[in-house]
């Protein structure tokens, strides 16, 4: 899924969680780990394209997705290379589990990231961009749809729109319940 639909996607859970939980927590960090994982695979290559757009000979350069630029990278910044950490749920929970350790309390903001997985896995064919979620464990993807498709882009921001709707509705609907005085706070 592209990294709007994941922000919105992942600002909606948020939102709800925070209507929910005795304690709230900061949802903009939530959504922030919610599209960290596009962010840590293709950052790389990006600022290299952006690099040789400023200091190079743009009109030579290869595009964003083509293999010499990838080539430019070392192999360990190659998109191919970290979509392997970023989407996998086996390092999510490992460093979920670190974090917790060293924090001695869970940071529940960074389930931002495996929100963003589990979205991936059904909205991603299996090729090089599929999602290997239960990667280093085993290279299996899922096959699912590509959400590059027209029909489900337009499918998935009318269902993003229609959550926002129904968010507001339900905040407006609350906030009435709650009566003039706690409006006021």
């Amino acid at each position: 899924m592209d990294i709007f639909a994941h922000a919105l996607w992942t600002s909606a859970a948020g939102i709800t969680a925070n209507e929910k939980l005795r304690k709230p927590f900061r949802w903009p960090w939530l959504v922030l780990w919610g599209v960290s994982p596009d962010l840590g695979a293709f950052s790389p290559i990006f600022i290299l394209q952006a690099w040789i757009w400023l200091f190079g000979d743009a009109s030579t350069t290869p595009g964003l997705f083509n293999p010499a630029l990838r080539e430019a990278l070392p192999v360990y910044l190659r998109p191919d290379e970290l979509y392997h950490y970023t989407h996998s749920l086996v390092i999510f929970s490992a460093v979920f589990a670190l974090i917790w350790l060293a924090r001695r309390r869970p940071v529940w903001v960074m389930l931002g990231w495996p929100i963003h997985i589990l979205i991936d896995i059904p909205t991603h064919r299996a090729g090089r961009y599929g999602t290997p979620f239960l990667w280093p464990i085993s290279s299996y993807r899922f096959d699912g749809i590509s959400w590059g498709q027209h029909w489900f882009m337009l499918l998935n921001y009318s269902a993003i729109v229609t959550v926002y709707i129904a968010l507001l509705v339900w905040l407006l609907v609350r906030q009435r319940r709650s009566g003039p005085k706690d409006r006021l706070q």
